[in-house]
């Protein structure tokens, strides 16, 4: 796990530490991150410069007490006993400055206990990252009861500078996932141990109801039988319920010191399956209301740990709500009646309801008067739907006639802002023939941008991560956009068929100039962060260290005084002259039926790279796009002429058959073969 977090921090250009006690662990640990790096660059994810890179930020040192005094944050990732975590601790108390954060990378110890046992609790506290931690994108973030609120923001952005999907949550064993999925797999077990089926019957059934690629006795053998027997065995003695206790089958397995044997036959009777699949969802539905209860986090938190951690395709509250609360509460029951504990009241109530559980995804925390409001659905990197834009729209409102706040700070949860909107969505009208809902939703989605646009509070999007689509249109429509080194943004609609309808042909025009827009949105460019500085799109270009104290400056400062410059910030940057030339209104008509424009050579590498682009667009997106650019100009300062014009031309667009096959194409993950129909 140390090595493993140590190449992802370094992946993401921060440079890190590697810590063991003796040189034989270090270089271990730089051999595995070097073996997994290689593989990486087997596969084309990284390339042999890229990887040197990464290892280079990487310094192996031995020896706690050699840890840099300027360290920011220090994860300890040793094995899950206290004495030894104190030990450790008690030294790094000693080697760190004041200013340094400690944490613990546990998934049973108590948080509250370990932060007790340094010299610093409130700059302390837990982090859960999952195996493996380069690859998998969960992280629980667990504070004490002594956390500052500083440092619980720091960790938590540090976090999400590594991509990572974050769950803080309250500090109870199990923390979130593995409180339902411990005694998940030590169920399992049980059903074994009394003849119910074979290993090979319980995870088909399992992969059948849970709609998962493993069972729970092939993630055993993938992760190890002793610590789930560890893990199982804990949370019966935290927890009081000796249903909980390691399974005898499970028991024996790991004295042996061998693996679980699962054959081939995965066909069981009707009864057996029956059994299987409602005890194991039983025992996770129970527990899932459990956590809830016990407010450890929201319902929408533990299906984002389920999704995200186990990669299950829904998690429990979904599922839940799939099958029918009624008999959701019926399983869970009867699992609770095996497990001699009581379900939480509420479960019954709202079973009783004939109401489904409904899911928030924007969350709202205010400190002082800046609200920053979240955008929760980072499971699918945020992209807007019907609910997300509508609950949205119901915070601004609150927030807009709220006197006590000041600034609006939009953030999307995990490693992206927002990834545009649900491409899935628009395809399933279009089949449907319900063009009406495809307006109606963008529609909407103006109005809810508007309350940003002409709200009363100063507004900011930290696009800290991927902004796509409408999520760039979200964010351009706030007064300040505020970036790292990890943002990047991109217009991908007329590539599918379709072209930006929430302002992006409008307010890009306003912001950066109609020769830059066109540059971002006809092509299809991908826009690094020191670009989006460069043409404006951000308007802090900032550390990750620095994103806080960003935020503070801009809600004393408010308002900018012109938000819409109409020309690149800075005019000299290299995209800013080629997009000036290569997009300017001569060239355009030549542009648009395919060649090259005179003066320029098809074989330099930036014009051809500009030519294939446009070459793979949309023929009718692209026309499209580029008259509403114009009309962007047009209409100059009347930005709702401008917005109106994109909402009126949407039929026409999504009437052609080049939009599906676009859409389709992208949710297929298939190059489109556009007919200009």
């Amino acid at each position: 796990m140390g090595s493993g977090i140590a190449q992802k921090t370094a992946q993401e250009q921060f440079p890190v530490q590697m810590v063991d006690r003796e040189l034989q662990w270090v270089e271990r640990g730089q051999e595995t991150i070097s073996t997994l790096l290689g593989q990486a660059v087997e596969r084309r994810i990284f390339s042999e410069a890229q990887v040197e890179e990464i290892q280079a930020r990487i310094t192996g040192v031995v020896g706690v007490e050699n840890v840099a005094a300027n360290t920011d944050l220090v994860i300890e990732a040793v094995f899950e006993d206290f004495d030894v975590k104190k030990a450790v601790f008690n030294t790094l108390d000693e080697a760190c400055g004041e200013d340094t954060i400690l944490a613990s990378n546990t998934s049973s110890l108590s948080v509250n206990a370990l932060a007790k046992a340094t010299a610093r609790p409130d700059r302390f506290v837990g982090l859960h990252f999952f195996y493996h931690p380069a690859k998998n994108r969960l992280v629980e973030v667990i504070p004490s009861e002594l956390s500052s609120d500083d440092t619980i923001a720091r960790v938590e952005q540090f976090c999400k500078m590594l991509g990572k999907v974050v769950i803080v949550c309250k500090d109870r064993p199990g923390f979130v996932v593995n409180r339902f999925f411990v005694p998940w797999l030590n169920e399992a077990c049980l059903l074994l141990e009394e003849g119910v089926g074979t290993t090979a019957q319980i995870d088909a059934v399992a992969c059948a109801a849970f709609d998962i690629g493993m069972g729970p006795f092939a993630l055993m053998n993938l992760t190890g039988p002793p610590i789930a027997l560890h893990s199982t065995n804990y949370l019966a003695e935290q927890l009081d319920t000796p249903r909980y206790t390691g399974a005898k089958s499970l028991e024996e397995l790991v004295e042996a010191g061998v693996m679980w044997d699962i054959d081939e036959e995965t066909e069981c009777d009707a009864e057996a399956t029956k059994i299987i699949s409602e005890r194991l969802l039983g025992q996770v539905f129970a527990v899932a209301s459990q956590i809830v209860a016990e407010e450890i986090c929201s319902m929408e938190d533990v299906d984002r740990g389920a999704k995200v951690g186990l990669r299950w395709m829904n998690g429990p509250f979904e599922i839940m709500n799939a099958l029918g609360l009624d008999e959701a509460h019926r399983m869970a029951n009867a699992y609770a009646e095996l497990a001699e504990f009581d379900l939480p009241p509420f479960f019954a109530m709202k079973a009783e309801s004939g109401h489904g559980w409904e899911f928030n995804f924007v969350d709202v925390v205010q400190t002082g008067g800046v609200a920053t409001v979240r955008l929760n659905r980072p499971e699918a990197m945020n992209a807007l739907n019907e609910t997300l834009v509508d609950q949205l729209g119901a915070v601004l409102d609150d927030l807009n006639s709220d006197n006590s706040v000041t600034t609006i700070v939009l953030e999307g949860a995990g490693k992206a802002f927002v990834a545009g909107a649900d491409v899935k969505f628009f395809v399933d009208k279009i089949r449907a023939d319900s063009f009406s809902d495809i307006y109606d939703f963008t529609a909407n989605g103006h109005v809810v941008l508007n309350k940003l646009e002409n709200s009363p509070k100063t507004t900011i999007a930290l696009t800290t991560g991927l902004a796509l689509g409408g999520g760039l249109e979200l964010a351009l429509a706030c007064d300040h956009r505020v970036g790292t080194r990890r943002s990047q943004f991109r217009f991908p609609e007329t590539n599918i068929g379709i072209y930006p309808g929430l302002g992006g042909t409008q307010r890009t025009v306003r912001i950066c100039g109609v020769e830059a827009a066109r540059w971002a949105v006809l092509a299809g460019n991908f826009v690094d962060s020191k670009t989006a500085y460069a043409l404006g799109i951000l308007t802090h270009l900032v550390e990750p260290a620095e994103v806080s104290a960003t935020v503070e400056a801009i809600d004393k400062s408010g308002k900018p005084e012109n938000k819409y410059p109409c020309e690149p910030r800075n005019p000299e940057h290299p995209v800013s002259t080629f997009a000036s030339a290569f997009y300017s209104d001569a060239n355009m008509p030549g542009l648009l039926s395919g060649s090259c424009p005179e003066g320029f050579d098809a074989e330099d590498r930036n014009v051809s790279r500009q030519l294939k682009s446009l070459s793979r667009t949309a023929p009718i997106a692209m026309r499209m796009a580029s008259e509403l650019l114009d009309n962007a100009v047009e209409t100059g300062e009347n930005l709702d002429a401008g917005l109106a014009l994109e909402l009126s031309n949407l039929e026409d667009i999504f009437a052609t058959s080049d939009a599906l096959e676009g859409l389709s194409a992208l949710i297929e993950g298939r190059r489109p073969t556009y007919t200009n129909g």
